[in-house]
This record gives C-alpha cells, structure tokens and sequence, in this order.
C-alpha cells in the first residue's frame, strides 16, 4: 500500500486496533469518525508493533510512539488528529461528505502529478538535505516538461480547466 502510486483515503468508523492503527498511518489521508477509537495495543498481549512500526512512527514521530507503543493505550480520534494519524475528524453524519470533498480534490487534481508528489514524500523524506535538494531539482523538471505539466500551465495562463478535470468539476 505504502508504494502505491494512487492516493489511499481511509474512512475510520469504530475502532482501529494494532494492525488497525498500521493501516490507518499507511493512508494518504485518513479520515476518522469524532467517536472512532484507536489503540496500539500489542505489548497488552506481549508482543511488538513491529510490523506496522515504520509506518506508524514516520506518522506519530517518536514521542507518541513511545507514550502509545509502551502503554498499548486507547485513543480517542481527536488524540490521533493531535499526533498526525489521522488528518480530519467528523461527526458520523458528515463523514461521507468530508471522504467525498478530499476525493474530489485528489480526483480533480493531474494523476501523473500526483503519483509524482506521492513518490517526492518518500523520497525526500529517505535523502539528506543535499541528496534531496538535488532529486527535487530533477523532479520539477521533468514534471514542467511532462504532458501534464504543459497541460496544466496551459490551461492555467488559458484561464480554462485542465484536460483532466470533467465540466462541473472543482
């Protein structure tokens, strides 16, 4: 999932556990419920968050890895929107329309481009400062020169919508 070239959105409801929470860091954007419930919860039954830990660490960072991960406590969603697990919290009757406004975002956005800012995140987040600076010089580059790049600054200096977007769409 994490090399995924299209965007992942979860939609959190209920309780996302363990190998739950893993799931939950891998999304691009995730979306939970004000009533959903989180937990790393593996050193209750003994055992580690191994599996799942890169992700969750790259997400929630060391200090609440450590608080979470030592615990296995329970969280409640506005805990996983303070440490960066989860990206927005709405009431179980606006959830679908908050899913459905980032989607339409992502979809009315240039699929190469954003497969691209996909694989820019990892590969500059995995480089030192000066192996990044140099990968972000390459990849403008070739993204200004891509079909979908002149397409997308054509049609910005046109005033019209790109070619990837359908009418009514914004």
């Amino acid at each position: 999932m994490n090399e995924c070239a299209l965007p992942i959105v979860g939609r959190i409801q209920g309780a996302a556990i363990g190998g739950g929470v893993g799931l939950v860091a891998i999304c691009d954007i995730a979306i939970a419920t004000a009533d959903a419930r989180f937990g790393l919860s593996e050193v209750k039954l003994g055992i580690l968050p191994a599996v799942i830990s890169p992700f969750v660490l790259a997400k929630i960072g060391r200090s609440a890895a450590r608080e979470l991960f030592l615990t296995g406590a329970r969280f409640s969603a506005a805990r996983a929107k303070e440490i960066g697990l989860v990206h927005a919290v709405a009431a179980e009757a606006d959830l679908d329309r908050m899913v459905a406004k980032y989607v339409n975002d992502l979809v009315t956005s240039a699929p190469g481009a954003v497969a691209a800012a996909k694989q820019l995140i990892a590969e500059v987040t995995a480089r030192t400062p000066t192996s990044a600076t140099e990968y972000t010089i390459d990849a403008i580059a070739q993204r200004r020169v891509s079909p979908e790049g002149q397409e997308g600054m054509t049609a910005f200096l046109a005033k019209r919508p790109p070619s990837w977007t359908s009418p009514g769409s914004s």
